[in-house]
């Protein structure tokens, strides 16, 4: 429309959320936030928080502003500010991340490289 600006690929705080029992095949891309409690084949980036619930799995990369799992991923997880990982979280992969909380139980599978870092490789 006339006058107005398009703010492209800035985080709308909009909520996104895949039901328990969906299955989805193919990359996931958002610029609100995610709550998956079903299934994702393929690789997840949001510009907003990705919440994996406890019956959700991601397999494929995840790429997020912040994250909190609870369910299954097996692939990369890339998160710019803090990822939490719950007592009923298992990544099988690789973390990059600024900060991290791991609750009791809750399992990696990988290597993980804390610091600067992650910043770069979310925009990449």
């Amino acid at each position: 429309m006339l006058g107005k600006k398009e703010k492209l690929n800035e985080p709308t705080g909009e909520l996104n959320v895949l039901g328990e029992g969906t299955t989805i095949e193919g990359n996931l891309v958002s610029t609100g936030d995610l709550r998956i409690d079903g299934k994702v084949k393929g690789n997840v980036d949001t510009k907003g928080k990705c919440v994996l619930g406890t019956s959700g799995s991601i397999v494929g990369d995840v790429k997020a502003k912040s994250c909190d799992i609870s369910g299954h991923v097996t692939g990369n997880v890339i998160v710019l500010d803090t990822l939490f990982l719950k007592s009923s979280g298992i990544i099988n992969g690789d973390i990059n991340t600024s900060k991290m909380v791991v609750e009791i139980g809750g399992q990696l599978n990988g290597a993980c490289v804390m610091g600067g870092n992650a910043s770069n490789k979310v925009d990449a």
